[in-house]
């Protein structure tokens, strides 16, 4: 399954959103429960040892997120409608997600998928787990490209960077924008494919647990754990009432942290 690079899209690296808050989300493995594309490879690819260990690979800088993403869709043989309701049939929304969803949606607040994943795939899983509104969450992700007579997919690369996808570029017109006009910003994530963005935003949400936490110890970089949505909830809903300043989340995200892993 060759793979290649996209067209960019106008629009790409603009700023849509004039809004004081803004917030920008990886999809797999933190919108929802599941990583999709670790699912597909895990059941019907080359399986999880091989995949866990690509995952180390580019955490510890030995090997590109692209050329790991790559070597693990291309071990996917099957057609790309049965991938997608494979996905359809197994991948759960976290649990807060959608109750958190609603209330951005009542202040007026953005929410962003920046996903490394298939968009077609991320749209389908979308409308499925949230519903119609749904269709108010911006997406920008890589694509796919699929041949209608035999099913055969290869992904279309969002951009060509080493991640495959940058994340980073569409968050940084919006960081570059005056004083005034900035918007406070706030990125969710969980594994190696948010590296790109992990330094981007004002306020970085990583999943417990996960490779994204790792990534942040080793290299001193502040972020907020969190377990599910419930957590950024709270969190989005204190720092948007001024009830807590982004300084102040910060250091007692790392006083927690540093408490819990004593």
């Amino acid at each position: 399954m060759a793979t290649t690079t996209r067209p960019k899209e106008l629009g790409d690296g603009t700023v849509k959103h004039h809004k004081p808050f803004i917030v920008f989300s990886d999809f797999d493995g933190t919108i929802t429960l599941q990583d999709s594309n670790d699912y597909m490879t895990d059941n019907v690819g080359f399986g999880k040892e091989r995949r866990v260990h690509l995952n180390q690979e580019v955490l510890h800088d030995r090997m590109s997120f692209r050329d790991s993403f790559d070597e693990m869709l291309a071990s996917v043989k099957l057609p790309f409608d049965e991938c997608k309701q494979l996905l359809l049939d197994n991948i759960r929304l976290d649990p807060g997600f959608k109750t958190f969803f609603e209330w951005c949606r009542s202040k007026d607040i953005p929410v962003v998928v920046l996903s490394s994943g298939m968009k077609p795939i991320i749209r389908a899983l979308l409308t499925k787990l949230v519903g119609d509104a749904a269709s108010e969450i911006d997406i920008v992700a890589n694509d796919v490209d699929v041949d209608e007579k035999t099913g055969e997919w290869k992904i279309l690369f969002h951009d060509d960077s080493h991640f495959g996808h940058d994340k980073s570029l569409a968050i940084r017109p919006y960081a570059a924008l005056p004083e005034g006009e900035r918007p406070k910003m706030v990125y969710c994530g969980d594994g190696v494919s948010d590296l790109s963005a992990a330094r981007e935003t004002d306020l970085l949400f990583a999943k417990e647990g996960r490779d994204l936490v790792t990534y942040c110890v080793k290299e001193g970089m502040p972020f907020t754990e969190f377990d599910s949505f419930a957590d950024i909830h709270r969190a989005c809903e204190q720092l948007h009432s001024g009830q807590v300043t982004l300084e102040k989340l910060a250091a007692q995200s790392k006083t927690e942290y540093e408490q819990k892993h004593a």
